[in-house]
């Protein structure tokens, strides 16, 4: 490490264990995030959190990982090897556990952008996975202490050969002579095996049903953002997942390292960003299933341009020192290119989730207006609320819109769980919504709620499935923006979108929408179910013109919660545009 490994001062590997962990503690206590930033990157996940201080786990057995590394593991140029302050949060939160010794993550995904060092620190934590302490054994004077795998089976797996020699071609000149005579380790193109082969590592390219049935300890899963359908990439991650899962206690655990994925592949990548998005911020019926989710993004209105490139690479190439960051740097150059897609450069270079080629709104145009997030409205301020209804297979959702700035914010979203068995049927809870509804009205002066009320059925009753709630929800009060007031549908809330009329006015309502999001016309409060939704919708020409709509009917990614926003912001842009004394249902689309 930094200091002095003299046989003379370090007599023991205890002590040798020691000094190199008082230097990565010394190394955390004296580092900081940088204040310099042009872009402040968005950061997920817990290694760049600072709360005076670094934010770190309580209980890891991290601290003897980073040790074991920097006595057995050797950089390109022959030093112990030395993680970064960066790459050193990462493995102390990789590593966290619970006070049953349990670990706080059973998996970790590690997106960064192109050639920040994933394949290095993922060869570490493989050959640690082998040799170190990496299993919860017993507490010491309130400390976790681990324990090594005695049969430790460490397996690198891409959906490509080429992929896995990205981590395994760092091997040989990782692992230096004297590791190899300590733990009769034998390097070889696609394994590594130790102390008499009852450890290895190995990398997997092989089908599904080859892979199916083993029980490693340690997976790491290179590039997944390339796992898709057509490469068996699903299939691979569900075979993994069940190897996993069925390990002894503590025992399996999963490692992604990727770049950002491009939305609409329905790859692996996006799947695990997905999940992880759906237990932040959403519904409580969603649950933490023991995901670690650490990326740096560039902000949503990162400029992709010669002049802003530079400042914006560094600011989220976190202490990656080696990147060229330069204005004239490879990196730049490779962003100008005009070979190289705007989109591809974003991904690979910001490390940002781009739009897919008929997304409804760019996640960076959506993401900027709720940046910093607004406040959701105070109590009684003025509002509209707007209902997109459905049963099971769909999303219900419940958006506002604040009269007086135009600001959008999440009321309710209800959506079948993350994770869900798919053999189970899920049912939206009408009483919850029902409360929440009450609530909103209670809270806030809601000039008028628009219910969208689909055409589900009760299974018992077998009338519309919201229509009751609507009908009751219609007494609240004296509705002053009345969804249809005259004719031979008059209702106070419902607002049926299958209605011609009201279709018309909402392809309208929706490419105003569009306009009023790129010239940043309002704000949002950035709640994650909603981004997500608007995220996920795509541009949709009907005869009116260009509305939203999922990628296809039967497509998993929810949009209800952009519909209600976008009918939110039609309702306060009708009640703004009529003299109140003319407060009538033809009056307001003259």
């Amino acid at each position: 490490m930094a200091r002095s490994r003299s046989a003379a001062l370090i007599s023991t590997p205890e002590a040798e264990f020691a000094e190199i962990i008082a230097w990565y503690e010394e190394q955390l206590r004296t580092t900081a995030p940088p204040v310099d930033l042009e872009w402040e990157p968005v950061k997920i996940g817990p290694t760049w959190q600072w709360e005076n201080g670094w934010v770190l786990p309580e209980l890891t057995l991290g601290w003897r990982v980073l040790a074991w590394c920097g006595k057995w593991l050797r950089d390109k140029h022959g030093h112990p090897w030395q993680f970064t302050p960066e790459q050193t949060r990462f493995v102390l939160w990789f590593f966290a556990v619970d006070e049953t010794g349990d670990f706080l993550y059973h998996s970790a995904v590690l997106q960064r952008l192109k050639g920040w060092g994933k394949d290095p620190i993922a060869s570490c934590l493989g050959m640690a996975g082998c040799f170190a302490e990496v299993t919860f054994d017993h507490w010491k004077r309130g400390r976790p202490i681990g324990r090594e795998e005695p049969s430790a089976w460490v397996q690198i797996i891409a959906v490509s050969q080429e992929q896995t020699k990205n981590t395994m071609k760092l091997f040989p000149s990782l692992v230096p002579a004297e590791t190899r005579a300590y733990y009769g380790i034998q390097i070889g193109k696609l394994n590594v095996y130790g102390l008499g082969d009852t450890r290895q590592i190995e990398a997997v390219t092989s089908s599904p049903l080859a892979i199916e049935g083993g029980r490693p300890t340690l997976v790491i899963r290179a590039e997944t953002q390339n796992w898709n359908s057509s490469n068996g990439g699903h299939d691979m991650a569900g075979a993994l997942e069940g190897n996993a899962a069925k390990s002894e206690r503590g025992a399996a655990r999963m490692l992604d390292i990727c770049n950002a994925y491009r939305p609409g592949e329905d790859s692996v990548g996006e799947r695990a960003r997905e999940a992880y998005d759906a237990t932040v911020g959403a519904n409580p019926t969603t649950v933490d299933f023991g995901l670690l989710y650490d990326s740096l993004e560039a902000p949503p209105d990162a400029p992709l341009t010669a002049e802003a490139a530079p400042a914006v690479v560094h600011s989220i190439a976190g202490d990656s020192y080696w990147l060229d960051t330069r204005p004239n740097g490879r990196i730049v150059k490779s962003i100008l290119n005009p070979a190289n897609p705007p989109s591809e450069s974003r991904r690979k270079w910001f490390n940002q989730i781009t739009a897919a080629a008929d997304a409804w709104l760019t996640p960076q145009a959506w993401d900027l207006l709720g940046t910093p997030p607004t406040p959701v409205p105070a109590d009684e301020e003025r509002v509209v609320l707007f209902f997109d209804g459905s049963k099971s297979d769909d999303a219900t959702a419940l958006i506002g819109c604040h009269i007086d700035t135009g600001a959008v914010f999440h009321v309710g979203v209800w959506q079948r769980p993350a994770g869900w068995d798919s053999k189970r049927r899920w049912l939206v809870d009408r009483d919850d919504v029902d409360h929440r509804v009450r609530e909103a009205c209670e809270k806030w002066d809601a000039l008028g709620l628009w219910v969208d009320p689909s055409d589900a059925r009760d299974d018992e009753t077998g009338e519309r499935f919201w229509e009751p709630l609507a009908d009751e929800w219609a007494r609240i009060q004296t509705w002053e923006l009345p969804a249809v007031k005259t004719g031979d549908f008059a209702h106070p809330v419902i607002w049926d979108m299958r209605n011609p009329r009201h279709l018309k006015l909402f392809t309208e309502a929706a490419e105003r929408f569009t306009t009023d999001v790129t010239g940043q016309s309002f704000r949002h409060d950035g709640h994650k179910v909603l981004a997500k939704h608007v995220h996920n919708a795509r541009r949709r020409p009907n005869k009116f013109g260009v509305g939203l709509g999922k990628e296809h009917r039967e497509s998993a990614r929810k949009i209800d919660a952009a519909v209600a926003a976008v009918g939110a912001r039609m309702m306060r842009q009708m009640w703004l545009a009529i003299p109140r004394q003319e407060m009538t249902y033809e009056a307001m689309f003259v």
